[in-house]
C-alpha cells in the first residue's frame, strides 16, 4: 500500500512543561492519523471494526510546540482477521519516532472475525 500522510501541528495542549510533545500524545496523533486512513471505508453493518491490540514505540528526536510533522502510515501486513500498521512520526525529512501496531478485526459478537474483502480491498498491494 501507498504511503498515508497525515499532517499535524503540535499545539500546547501536545506538550510537557518544556515544550516537548508528551511521549502518551504520539498514540493519540497515531489514532488520528489512522483514522483518516480508514475515512470513506464502510464496515458491514454491527461490525466494530480493528482494535488496537499491541503499539510499541521508539522515540528518536524531539518535537516541540509550534512545529509541524507528518505522520506517514503504510500497512505492513494483512492477515486473515489481523493488519500491523507502521507510523513515521516525520519533520522537515527527519523521522521523530516510528510506532508499529497491531489490530484485530471485530465483529458485532466482540470476537476476532476475518476482515470482509471490501474492507481490506483498499489495503492489498496491486
Amino acid at each position: 500500500m501507498k504511503v498515508h500522510s497525515f499532517p499535524f501541528a503540535i499545539a500546547y495542549a501536545d506538550t510537557d512543561a518544556g515544550g516537548i510533545v508528551y511521549h502518551g500524545r504520539y498514540i493519540e496523533i497515531a489514532e488520528r492519523a489512522r483514522m483518516d486512513l480508514l475515512r470513506g471505508i464502510r464496515f458491514p453493518d454491527g461490525d466494530v471494526g480493528f482494535v488496537v491490540r499491541e503499539l510499541n514505540i521508539k522515540y528518536i528526536h524531539p518535537v516541540f510546540l509550534g512545529e509541524t510533522i507528518t505522520v506517514e502510515t503504510v500497512i505492513t501486513k494483512i492477515g486473515a482477521a489481523s493488519l500491523s500498521v507502521e507510523q513515521k512520526f516525520v519533520k522537515d525529512g527527519e523521522i521523530c519516532a516510528i510506532l508499529n501496531g497491531n489490530a484485530a478485526y471485530i465483529g458485532a459478537d466482540m470476537r476476532p472475525k476475518r476482515i470482509p474483502d471490501a474492507v481490506a480491498a483498499p489495503f492489498i498491494k496491486e
